[in-house]
């Protein structure tokens, strides 16, 4: 049994990798890589390490699925969404983008402020963010561990299903496929993508392999699963005290701002992911009585992998 879940493991860590040279189907890829997380609670016993591991492997699968739309990137923008988040956000902002006055009010061409520098790694800081929240969770309190863990991934899982099935631009590529008009003579571009800019010029050549690491599917704005986790990570937070929890709302707080300054998300996109937050936060009781036997699924399946000649 421990065996064959250490098979489930490595299948799923390689499907991923081989998905393009074997051609494979993208169910097969998912469907394959989700049995990872699960392998790995059945073959080790409960500790922080499997807790780190099992997280881990969801994260790895999680940007597969994440990337896997744009392996065709051609076929991926024939679907792209651009214009109700365009028509949305300038209701939002009364007739005008709210990134487009930020930028051109604040912005000064060639220089950035210390306060663009601040939003720029606010941005950067996210990718730590949801799983430095679940580390304090878990350090507070171990109980709670498995259901912080479950919501913040469900977010993340619920967020990318929304990428495939209606892949939707951010300003910043709104802007560079001109539908946000073209700028005058004399004028910036409607929406800078600042990020990128000052990432450039801060990591000069570190940035290209930075970014081809972090990044690799534009498409995917609507919801915004930056501020999506980040506020699941503030509330999880506000549960463990309110220092932890003040700290998680004005980080989301402060993240909201830079992802709209920087051009990185339309305000709507922002709504979408704190929607989606709400959502799987209330969800939580009717997921009670099925995660609870999937538990007890894996549970049964761990001491039927742990007894002695098990194989």
């Amino acid at each position: 049994m421990q065996l064959l879940g250490a098979v489930v493991v490595l299948g799923g860590l390689a499907l991923p990798l081989l998905r393009r040279r074997l051609d494979l189907a993208p169910a097969t890829v998912l469907a394959g890589g989700a049995l990872a997380p699960l392998g790995a609670a059945v073959i080790w016993p409960r500790s922080r390490t499997r807790d780190v591991a099992v997280c881990a492997l969801q994260m790895y699968v999680y940007l597969a699925a994440y990337k896997m739309p744009n392996d065709d990137a051609a076929v991926h923008a024939a679907r792209v969404k651009f214009d109700y988040p365009i028509a949305l956000d300038r209701v939002l902002g009364l007739g005008e983008l709210p990134t487009t006055r930020l930028q051109r009010a604040l912005h000064t061409d060639g220089h950035f402020a210390r306060f663009e520098k601040i939003l720029v790694w606010t941005h950067w800081l996210w990718f730590a963010t949801p799983h430095a929240a679940l580390t304090y969770v878990g350090w507070r309190d171990r109980t709670r561990l498995v259901r912080a863990a479950l919501m913040t991934y469900a977010v993340f899982d619920l967020g990318v299903v929304a990428y495939w099935l209606a892949p939707t631009a951010p300003p910043w590529y709104a802007a560079a496929h001109g539908h946000l008009g073209e700028p005058g003579e004399d004028e910036p571009a409607p929406v800078r993508r600042l990020m990128v800019e000052y990432g450039e010029s801060f990591w000069q050549d570190g940035w290209a392999p930075l970014y081809s690491v972090l990044g690799g599917n534009p498409l995917a704005a609507m919801p915004s699963l930056h501020f999506a986790t980040s506020a699941m990570a503030a509330l999880l937070l506000s549960e463990t005290g309110p220092i932890a929890g003040a700290v998680g709302v004005n980080y989301a707080i402060l993240l909201g701002v830079a992802l709209v300054y920087t051009g990185e998300h339309y305000v709507v996109d922002l709504l979408g992911g704190l929607a989606l937050c709400v959502a799987v936060r209330r969800s939580e009781a009717l997921a009670r009585r099925p995660l609870r036997a999937a538990g007890q699924l894996i549970s049964g399946a761990r001491r039927l992998a742990l007894e002695p000649g098990s194989r």
